[in-house]
Formats: C-alpha cells, structure tokens, sequence
C-alpha cells in the first residue's frame, strides 16, 4: 500500500504543484483585475510611489500571466520568469510596513503577515516546478536530487 501510494504521489505530484500554484495566481490576479482583492490596500500603502488604480490590474494581469503560464509545459519557463520578477515585491511589505504585518515582532504576525509569508511555499513549490522542465535530461544523467541521500 506505501508504494502504490508513494508511487501515485511521484507520478502526479509535480502536475498538482503546477496546476495549483496556477489556480493560485490566476485566482488572485483575478481579483487584482477587477478591483476586488483583499490585498489591494496593502499594496496600495507599500507601492505608494505608483498609481493603484494603474499598478494594480496591471499585477493582476501578470499574475494571471504567470498562472496560464504554468498550465502549459512549454511556457514553464515564462512563467517562472515572470515570477522571479513578481516574488520580490510581495516581502515589500514586511520592509515598508512593519506594523501591519506583525502583531508582536518578530514571531506573532498578522493574517497580512501570514499571506505574506506563505510566498516562501509559492517560491518552493516554483522551484519544484522549473525544476522539472529538464526532468527527462536529468533522469537520463542520472542527476540525483539533494534530499536522496536523507
């Protein structure tokens, strides 16, 4: 039973990865676009040198980007482009406002905090999915991943 189960989580795991972080940045971006993300007051205070009415559907739709980026297994690599571009400015926050990502710094953070801080998961799993565009090649040199030997 561990292998079958293993064996299933092997074989799909990485499309569910993409397909979910896809899901994620479309949703989001979404709401970007059309005005309705809980997120857009934060951005507004930590990219306050740019117009949110302009800044924001315009992230919305690069978000959106990214995640039909992900769908499709020959613009993996625009996607994660697009990403390493994205990413960044997500931790803004934790630089520019302080107060409102954390309820008692350093541990205790706020839902904002905690929205933030979910992007090293979205980074992770970003890494996993550029990861395996050269799977095949890698497969064939018989490259190893780091956690094998634990």
């Amino acid at each position: 039973m561990d292998f079958r189960v293993s064996r299933w989580m092997y074989v799909y795991g990485k499309p569910v990865l993409r397909y979910s972080l896809a899901i994620i940045f479309v949703w989001f971006g979404f709401l970007k676009v059309i005005g309705e993300s809980p997120a857009e007051d934060v951005i507004t205070a930590t990219v306050f040198w740019l117009e949110p009415e302009a800044f924001i559907p315009i992230l919305g739709v690069w978000e959106v980007l990214i995640g039909l980026f992900l769908c499709l297994k020959k613009t993996i690599r625009l996607a994660i482009l697009l990403l390493i571009f994205q990413i960044p400015g997500t931790f803004l926050p934790i630089v520019f406002l302080p107060e409102i990502i954390f309820t008692e710094f350093p541990l205790q953070l706020s839902m904002e905090g905690q929205y933030i801080i979910k992007n090293l998961l979205i980074i992770s799993a970003a890494i996993v999915v550029g990861g395996s565009v050269r799977e095949p090649e890698f497969v064939e040199k018989n490259i190893k991943s780091s956690d094998t030997n634990f």
